[in-house]
């Protein structure tokens, strides 16, 4: 949990709002480029893993569902409030799984990273510490954010570890915070990261992806 110790109550920042626009982020394995819905087809071949959305407020089990996620996704980005991506390998174009920026308040300069699935051949490999990596290069690097959120179910231990490990720190529990396809009331775990936390945080992942 945070420290109020730790927290810095007499910084100032400019007002200006974040610039947010779709964008591709190149990495040394993977590349995340804006999503479309010319992902479908890719996507239905990786992503109708009924495991994988085990613990998902909306899980995705058909074409017709991916359909949906992708719509949903493309409203939210036009919105202004999303910039969702395809997950993809560098070397061959692959889509392996998505991943977004959601939540987005241009204002106060946050933003939270989530909605992110990877194909179960590619979990436990780099893909997804070097997606996070190059969100967060984005999020912190060009974009400014000062804060950049994760959340997830509270019963997602895998997930809460893999947070952690980024570097984010857990702020706490969002209890009865929705009501999920079977019915089950899901609490949520917020974690953090913080502007002034990014280049410490930076030089750790730099480390894990060498």
């Amino acid at each position: 949990m945070i420290d109020p110790s730790e927290l810095d109550l007499g910084r100032s920042v400019s007002r200006e709002p974040m610039s947010i626009a779709p964008v591709t982020l190149t990495g040394e394995q993977v590349q995340l480029v804006p999503l479309a819905r010319e992902h479908l087809a890719a996507l239905c071949r990786v992503g109708l893993d009924e495991e994988l959305w085990r613990l998902s407020p909306a899980p995705v089990r058909s074409a017709e569902d991916m359909q949906l996620y992708i719509e949903e996704a493309l409203r939210e980005q036009a919105e202004g409030k999303a910039l969702p991506f395809a997950a993809t390998l560098r070397a061959t174009g692959q889509a392996v799984g998505s991943t977004r920026f959601g939540n987005i308040d241009r204002n106060h300069r946050r933003l939270e990273i989530g909605w992110t699935w990877i194909a179960k051949s590619w979990q436990r490999t780099v893909v997804n510490t070097e997606a996070k990596y190059l969100m967060l290069a984005h999020a912190f690097e060009t974009l400014a954010c000062l804060r950049v959120e994760f959340k997830t179910d509270y019963l997602n231990d895998r997930s809460r570890r893999a947070i952690l490990r980024l570097g984010a720190q857990e702020e706490g529990v969002w209890r009865n915070h929705m009501i999920t396809a079977s019915g089950r009331i899901r609490h949520s775990v917020y974690f953090s990261m913080i502007d002034t936390e990014w280049p410490a945080i930076k030089t750790g992942l730099q480390r894990k992806l060498a």
